[in-house]
């Protein structure tokens, strides 16, 4: 069984226009512990879960720090806890007939109650196959499960595996990347990592400037244009 290692994550974020992993050395400062996180939407049995998950797929190394140190559990519980949560651009009143890959998600579910419904299945299987939460087995038992949520063979009751995983994939790969302000890439680090400066990007007469040269400037978020 093949490992989901950073390398990896990377390489297949390249997939859904995440873009090329440039590496570079990290310098994060500390996150604070989980119990002062701020969760809008988890309990406290899902935020074992998802840090975990996170962690799982984004370990800390000499890239960058953990997922949940760079707030990629934060940004999707704020995901969660908002709009796009609650599927306000979704169309959500069926019928619902078995879709295609192609056709992208086709369940009559909003992500909230995905996730929530998702969750609660693992740790179901994890209880019955191991006598443990998800959060308390070893690497390789998480292994074990990822890849199996990854290729659709986790048998979980109420929702398809692999929905949940693709789901939940591309969202630590948007917390990983997008601006500071939505609550991941803390400190720039998922940026940093991949050469990215920030919105700054957008500025024609930079791009031209330095158009097939290295481009030598700490990157910038939203917040920092205020």
């Amino acid at each position: 069984m093949v490992d989901i290692a950073r390398r990896d994550v990377l390489t297949m974020a390249g997939a859904v226009g995440v873009g090329v992993a440039i590496p570079v050395s990290s310098a994060a400062a500390e996150a604070p512990p989980a119990a002062a996180r701020s969760y809008q939407f988890f309990d406290l049995n899902e935020v074992a879960f998802i840090e975990a998950f996170v962690d799982h797929l984004i370990p800390a190394d000499d890239l960058t720090p953990s997922g949940t140190e760079l707030g990629i559990s934060i940004y999707i519980d704020r995901q969660l806890a908002g709009a796009w949560g609650r599927g306000a651009r979704m169309y959500l009143l069926g019928p619902w007939a078995a879709g295609t890959a192609q056709q992208g998600y086709q369940l009559p579910l909003p992500p909230a109650d995905l996730y929530r419904c998702a969750i609660r299945a693992v740790e179901a299987h994890c209880a019955a196959v191991h006598g443990a939460s998800f959060d308390r087995l070893q690497p390789a038992q998480r292994q074990q499960i990822v890849q199996a949520l990854s290729e659709g063979r986790l048998p979980l009751q109420e929702v398809p595996a692999q929905a949940f995983f693709d789901m939940a994939y591309a969202n630590v790969m948007e917390g990983l990347f997008a601006d500071p302000i939505y609550g991941g890439n803390k400190n720039k680090q998922g940026w940093k990592l991949v050469g990215f400066p920030g919105v700054i990007a957008a500025h024609a007469e930079n791009i031209e400037h330095f158009r097939g040269k290295p481009y030598p400037v700490e990157p910038l978020g939203i917040a920092d244009l205020s």
